[in-house]
């Protein structure tokens, strides 16, 4: 019997997530435990401090643990950082005879072949995602299973990223007694959570605005074309307050949040928030169009560092849907205007709805949990891409007293192991009698 129930951890800049999921009969996701974490070990999407890294995953896991009473032995996890980049190349394999039938396994065979090919020291092949097909010539296809021809061609987009971010982060899964079942990259594992298929059809950019990266996916006639990795996200901006207006750390993320503008002509000039004075010194006053002319200008940064990866794309002006806007930097007060102005594309803000089942108010309905529903999403098609049964999760194990064996049964056992001893002694005398 398949046990419906996917498990992934979300290890971010700022915040760690576990979640379990399972898929009902409207095949909509019902999330089973959540819980997270602040992330202290983490920068730009890359462990750094080991120790700091697994604590918090070891907590998450062990809230998600209590809440559904059992346990997972293998999670989807993301992946992302500076280190991850993307490039295209293009395989072919010659098949041997023109009449026989393209099938599934000549697709695998060849994207296994992309893995293959050359990248630098140090790095690894994350995803190969197939852009197009080509039979003797003919291009521009999506699905060559079922067709007839000899030499079967692709155009491919290939993820690679550093050989040691993953393995570090393996390594912190498998600290606190778990498998990393895959590595997903956490646009794509956003997209899934965000963006709808008619979207993905019509043309549309992902950006996923996270504590220290900015995520990008491209997707275009329903296929990812594009992937980036922009190194830098909220903290940057939350480090440019603290910086410009000489306050806290804690305190400039406060300001950003709770009073904070992606636009300073639209803030109001004539209002102030006063922040307590570091240790007794005199409280500041800062005005609220002066704290969003702060923001915006590193939001124009990372806006257009995004911009121009969509242009790398090459497409950038075939985005019939736009652009949405996910991650927890995603609802800062007026950015879809900021990013329209800058773009010249439509927004929106992208929740993960889309595949939850329950009350949309719930708290993991929030953009900045996106990727870790996306991971969910993610896990539920490779395990049925693969049509193999889901783990079955275990209940905790509870410790039970030793039974011990009634008398009258040891009794019998001890004879019976008595009587067996003795009947092949007895043979082993008679064999050496007949041979005397």
């Amino acid at each position: 019997m398949k046990n419906n129930v996917v498990a992934a951890i979300d290890i971010g800049t700022t915040k760690i997530v576990s979640i379990v999921g399972s898929k009902n009969d409207k095949n909509k996701i019902d999330i089973l435990a959540f819980s997270k974490a602040e992330s202290r070990g983490v920068k730009r999407g890359t462990v750094l401090n080991f120790e700091d890294t697994v604590n918090a995953i070891q907590k998450t896991v062990d809230e998600v643990r209590q809440q559904t009473g059992k346990s997972v032995s293998e999670v989807f996890v993301g992946i992302a950082g500076q280190h991850v980049k993307s490039i295209r190349n293009r395989g072919y394999i010659n098949r041997n005879s023109y009449d026989d039938e393209i099938k599934r396994a000549d697709i695998e065979a060849l994207i296994a072949d992309m893995y293959k090919i050359p990248v630098e020291v140090g790095e690894e092949i994350i995803h190969v995602l197939p852009q197009n097909f080509i039979v003797d010539n003919e291009h521009d296809i999506k699905n060559p299973v079922g067709m007839s021809g000899k030499r079967l061609e692709a155009n491919f987009n290939i993820v690679i990223g550093q050989v040691s971010s993953a393995k570090n982060i393996e390594k912190c899964i498998s600290r606190v007694g778990l498998k990393v079942k895959d590595l997903i990259l956490e646009p794509i594992a956003s997209a899934e959570a965000v963006v709808t298929e008619d979207e993905k059809e019509a043309g549309v950019a992902l950006i996923d605005i996270g504590g220290g990266t900015t995520d990008l996916a491209v997707y275009y006639d329903g296929i990812i074309r594009h992937t980036a990795v922009i190194p830098f996200g909220g903290n940057v901006v939350t480090e440019d307050i603290k910086q410009g207006c000489s306050i806290l750390l804690r305190q400039a993320e406060l300001l950003k949040v709770q009073f904070g503008s992606a636009l300073g002509s639209m803030a109001p000039d004539d209002k102030v928030v006063t922040i307590p004075g570091i240790s007794g010194r005199e409280p500041k006053e800062i005005s609220f169009r002066n704290l969003a002319y702060i923001i915006q200008s590193r939001m124009e940064e990372i806006i257009d560092a995004a911009s121009f990866e969509i242009e790398n794309s090459g497409f950038f002006d075939q985005l019939s849907a736009g652009i949405v806007l996910t991650g927890g930097g995603a609802l800062l007060t007026h950015l879809p205007h900021l990013v329209k102005f800058r773009t010249g594309h439509d927004v929106r803000i992208g929740l993960p709805n889309e595949h939850l089942s329950g009350d949309p108010t719930e708290e993991v309905n929030h953009p900045m949990y996106s990727t870790a529903v996306g991971l969910i999403l993610k896990g539920f098609e490779q395990y049925e891409a693969d049509g193999k049964y889901f783990p079955e999760p275990v209940a905790e194990p509870q410790k039970q007293e030793p039974v011990e064996a009634p008398a009258e049964k040891r009794q019998s056992v001890s004879k019976n192991l008595f009587d067996n001893l003795k009947e092949h002694i007895t043979k082993i005398f008679e064999e050496d009698d007949t041979r005397m």
